[in-house]
């Protein structure tokens, strides 16, 4: 009989500013650090990273604070990227993601 493995997968709910939550979704975090000019297989180690850390009731700005620190361990072009889109797309500044300016 062949065995079977099962992952057990541990729900995670983000907070978001405003107060709601939603489920933690490891393929945002893909894309974002795609849409900063990191490869697919660094990106995809990025967003494996943070969903490890990631636990039930993270405030959505700790988990942008960890995914800039991935990226700029990674490549610090990819988070000037990043902080580019963020500010120019997003409209959100260095105070919204909690970091300081540059």
């Amino acid at each position: 009989m062949p065995s079977v493995f099962l992952e057990v997968i541990e729900l995670v709910d983000v907070v978001k500013a405003d107060g709601r939550r939603e489920p933690f979704v490891r393929e945002k975090v893909t894309v974002s650090a795609l849409k900063s000019g990191a490869p697919p297989e660094e990106a995809r180690a990025i967003g494996e990273a943070v969903e490890r850390i990631a636990y039930d009731g993270m405030p959505s700005g700790e988990i942008r604070r960890r995914v800039l620190e991935q990226l700029h361990d990674r490549n610090p072009e990819w988070e000037e990227n990043w902080r580019i889109y963020d500010r120019a797309v997003k409209k959100r500044g260095a105070a919204a993601v909690g970091l300081p300016a540059r």
